[in-house]
C-alpha cells in the first residue's frame, strides 16, 4: 500500500491527487496499466512530483500532442514497460461554418458539457476559427459525441473521430524581452513580463490569480528563479530565462511571454 496520508499532506489539489493514488493502488494490485482522467496543469505537476518519490509505481503523461495543457496519466508497476503510447487519448473534430457566428473555446467546451459529459473526460480544445474546433477526449466518449454533439451556438456541426496526426496545433505566440530589476520578487518580474503596473500585479497575486510552476503564489515578495514558469489566469504564461547580475548589483532577466 502507498503512504497516502504522507503523500497527501502537502498537496494543494488533495481531492484530485487522492483519486490518482486510487488508480496507482489499482495498478499495484492488478499488474495492469491504470488510467487517470484528464488533469489540469496544477494537478498534473503535483501528481508527477509524487510519482518521482515512489519506487513501486511510475507514471507517464500525455495529452495528444507535446504542448497539451490537460493530460492523462498512465500508471503501472515499476517492473512493467510504460510510455506515452499507453496513455489512451483520441481526437474528435466539430466541423461547421462559423463564419457568421463565431464560437470561442468556452462555446465549444459548453456544447460538449451540455451533452452530459464531465470536464475530467476532456482534454485540450483547439479552436479552428470559422471551421470549428478539435478536442482531445477519452476513447469511450467518441461514439457518444458523434451522436449527441450536433450544434455549437446556432451552428450545426458534424462531430467525428480524427487521427491525432490531424490535430492543427498552433505554436504559442512568443515575445522575448529583457528587464533589469532590483530584486527577483514575483511582483517585479511578473509586472515587467506581463506589462502591467506593480500594484495591479500585487492585487492579482493576493487574489490567487498568479501561479508559479502551477502552484498558487499569494506573496508578492516570493522569489522567482531561472526556469520558473509564471501563469496568470486569462493572460498567458511567462518563462523566466537566464539571470545575470549587473555591475550595479541589479538583476538582468531574460523573459519569454507565451500567449
Amino acid at each position: 500500500m502507498l503512504p497516502r496520508d504522507e503523500l497527501l499532506n502537502s498537496v494543494e489539489n488533495r481531492e484530485a491527487v487522492a483519486k490518482i493514488l486510487d488508480r496507482a493502488e489499482d495498478a499495484l494490485k492488478t499488474w495492469e496499466i491504470a488510467q487517470t482522467d484528464f488533469l489540469s496543469p496544477p494537478e498534473l505537476m503535483e501528481a508527477l512530483e509524487i510519482f518521482s518519490r515512489l519506487t513501486e509505481v511510475r507514471a507517464v503523461a500525455w495529452g495528444g500532442y507535446p504542448q497539451a495543457e490537460r493530460q492523462r496519466l498512465a500508471i503501472a508497476r515499476s517492473e512493467l514497460p510504460l510510455d506515452t503510447a499507453n496513455v489512451e487519448v483520441v481526437a474528435v473534430e466539430m466541423a461547421g461554418n462559423f463564419l457568421f457566428d463565431t464560437a470561442t473555446h468556452r462555446d465549444f467546451l459548453g456544447a460538449m458539457l451540455g451533452t452530459g459529459i464531465v470536464r475530467e473526460k476532456t482534454g485540450d480544445i483547439l479552436v479552428l476559427g470559422e471551421r470549428g474546433a478539435q478536442a482531445i477526449v477519452v476513447p469511450d466518449l467518441v461514439e457518444f459525441l458523434e451522436m449527441n454533439l450536433t450544434q455549437v451556438r446556432s451552428v450545426p456541426v458534424k462531430t467525428q473521430a480524427i487521427a491525432l496526426t490531424e490535430l492543427r496545433v498552433r505554436p504559442p505566440k512568443k515575445k522575448e524581452m529583457t528587464t533589469v530589476e532590483a530584486s527577483m520578487r514575483l511582483d517585479a518580474i511578473a509586472s515587467a513580463g506581463f506589462g502591467m503596473s506593480r500594484s495591479k500585479m500585487s492585487s492579482l497575486i493576493s487574489s490567487g490569480d498568479v501561479r508559479v510552476n502551477w502552484k498558487a503564489a499569494k506573496q508578492s515578495s516570493y522569489t522567482v528563479k531561472s526556469g520558473d514558469l509564471i501563469a496568470i489566469r486569462g493572460k498567458g504564461r511567462l518563462e523566466v530565462g537566464e539571470v545575470a547580475i549587473t555591475k550595479k548589483q541589479r538583476y538582468r532577466v531574460q523573459l519569454t511571454r507565451l500567449r
